[in-house]
């Protein structure tokens, strides 16, 4: 039997609808015939609003323009029939034949189903967690992790050639708080009395680094208490000043040692962030330092590059961009009067990099709280000749756990967080995974860990899993060889839930290229339940082995198809398919 590629079929009843447009409104050239697949079974495989958007300039009612288009539709030896619905509509369904020739074209591609034929040569990056290596991963970067792995999974399905980025925050203020905390905890195991700072960081992986140090060296970075916090009393109003110039006594008490104990927290925690993120199962093409963009003088270039414009004024000692002539609330500081860079200048810098690195698109994936951050990155891309349009930011918000029905505060300096890995070892990867996609992911997620621990259909992974698991357990019961079943017929599957399950198959490429249009991964999310509630309903309701072999063959190749789709969709969340359950 022939099979189709049901991307390119949709797009074949594009193409008849458009044909049937410029036979009844050949003048109407601007008119695009939109396919979609409508929600409910009963209104077709295909519907078009062709006719609604025709009213207007043909000056007539939808329905009679509908009547018409049907007319004018070109023969097809797919489509069985068209009709009206409501306002003005119109419903295609699928010759029954065709409908049923997804199980063997499923069963020839089999892991490739879904995935686009044609690879799209421009280059896309898709940068997502770039936390700062500050401590370990909260579940707050976990639901950044999994949004951006699968969101490059599904651009990578859907044919786009694609990079994973981490931007490594080691240049900044944060860092020089971990590397001072570290101290402070390595002076407290030495005896020196510390009035260990409430604003430097807590945790107890702080303890443990400077443990470390001191069976490195012992003394070698002891210094008298009165020295360290000369000028730096408790009584100081401002806790984030004291900070500021306790890091400056550490500097200046250490000397070069002290970039030895910055690079010791950094390199300790950055360690165990690649090794939690490659137990998450996430992966990087590149982790990109932003020291490098100091070190390599791409932060001066870029500013300099701003000055020629005329883009930079000078203010109070500082250097300013003016952010505002570029649609941002207020003009922003990218040099210090202190001669220090800002965290935007090296913004600037490595968002200018990533398009000189050849990046056509560049998506970034932010936390929600840096929305107003968006308009002054593309203004700063725009003053520099750039495209700010090759910039696209997916704003996540940051997941809340909940444990018992009681929020889990997390606040990284406190050191009160609970870990990415306590997340995973108390619900596994898969669990957290496809947990972390289940909404939208600018939209508020409550992380219920009861459910996401529970056995039962309430727990979506579970539920969705469970179906792939009980094809498996039918293969086993049947006994026969999966390969022989690609040549199988599948013209006995014409029950309702049957042809309901063939629909529901013949969708995923179109979730895919939704998913990855609309950089929504939860789509697939949402089809994989879908797709397994229709066929544990299949299952619990119709007997799959039979006596008659052709109805027999025909049903445990439509449940292998089932099977198929499930585990693609499954890999593309980074979700494991178990065999078993």
């Amino acid at each position: 039997m022939t099979t189709f590629d049901f991307p390119d079929l949709r797009a074949h009843v594009a193409d008849l609808m458009d044909a049937a447009r410029a036979v009844v409104a050949p003048s109407e050239t601007g008119v695009v015939a939109v396919v979609e697949r409508p929600k409910q079974a009963q209104h077709g495989d295909y519907a078009c609003n062709v006719a609604m958007q025709l009213a207007k300039p043909l000056k007539r009612n939808p329905r009679e323009i509908a009547t018409a288009l049907i007319a004018a539709i070109p023969a097809s030896p797919y489509i069985d029939k068209a009709e009206i619905a409501g306002a003005g509509f119109i419903n295609l369904f699928l010759k029954p034949d065709i409908k049923r020739a997804i199980v063997p074209h499923i069963l020839a591609r089999g892991t490739e189903f879904g995935n686009a034929a044609i690879r799209s040569t421009p280059k896309v990056q898709v940068e997502f967690v770039s936390a700062n290596p500050t401590g370990p991963l909260h579940v707050g970067h976990g639901r950044g992790a999994a949004f951006g792995a699968s969101l490059a999974n599904v651009l990578t399905t859907a044919g786009f050639d694609v990079q994973r980025e981490y931007y490594v925050n080691d240049a900044g203020r944060q860092m020089d708080i971990l590397a001072l905390s570290t101290w402070l905890r390595y002076l407290e195991l030495g005896e020196v009395t510390v009035a260990f700072p409430p604003t430097a960081y807590q945790g107890d992986y702080v303890k443990v680094m400077a443990q470390a140090l001191r069976l490195q060296d012992s003394k070698r970075y002891l210094r008298d208490a009165a020295e360290v916090f000369d000028g730096a009393p408790d009584e100081v109003a401002d806790p984030e000043l004291r900070l500021d110039h306790l890091i400056g006594n550490a500097k200046r008490l250490l000397g070069a040692d002290y970039a030895i104990i910055h690079a010791c927290a950094l390199h300790t925690q950055l360690a165990d962030c690649r090794e939690d993120l490659a137990a998450f199962g996430v992966s990087f093409d590149c982790w990109y330092s932003e020291q490098s963009l100091y070190a390599s003088g791409k932060i001066k270039r870029a500013l300099d590059q701003l000055e020629t414009g005329g883009h930079l004024y000078v203010k109070d000692g500082a250097t300013w961009f003016r952010s505002t002539a570029f649609g941002d609330e207020k003009d922003r500081v990218v040099c210090r009067e202190n001669g220090q860079f800002t965290y935007f200048a090296s913004d600037i810098a490595y968002h200018l990099d990533k398009i000189e690195r050849g990046f056509s698109r560049v998506i970034d994936v932010w936390g929600a709280d840096h929305h107003g951050y968006i308009p002054r990155v593309k203004g700063a891309l725009a003053a520099l000749g750039a495209n700010p349009g090759q910039l696209e930011v997916a704003l996540v918000q940051f997941a809340v756990l909940f444990r018992g029905g009681e929020k889990v505060s997390m606040s990284t300096r406190s050191g009160e967080f609970v870990t990415l890995r306590e997340l995973r070892a108390e619900v596994g990867n898969d669990a957290a995974r496809f947990f972390y996609v289940l909404r939208k992911s600018d939209q508020h997620l409550d992380f219920d860990l009861d459910l996401a621990k529970s056995q039962s259909n309430d727990n979506p992974v579970y539920y969705v899993q469970y179906a792939h698991a009980r094809v498996c357990s039918l293969l086993e019961q049947w006994g026969g060889q999966t390969a022989a079943l690609a040549s199988t017929d599948p013209s006995p599957l014409t029950a309702e839930p049957e042809s309901a399950l063939l629909s529901r198959l013949s969708e995923y490429p179109i979730v895919i290229e939704n998913a990855a249009r609309e950089l929504s991964p939860h789509l697939v999310a949402f089809y994989l339940r879908e797709l397994a509630a229709e066929f544990h309903s299949y299952y619990n309701g119709t007997r799959l082995l039979v006596a008659e072999e052709p109805l027999k063959l025909a049903r445990v190749a439509l449940a292998v198809a089932v099977r198929h789709v499930l585990r693609n969709g499954l890999a593309v969340l980074g979700v494991s398919a178990p065999e078993k359950m």
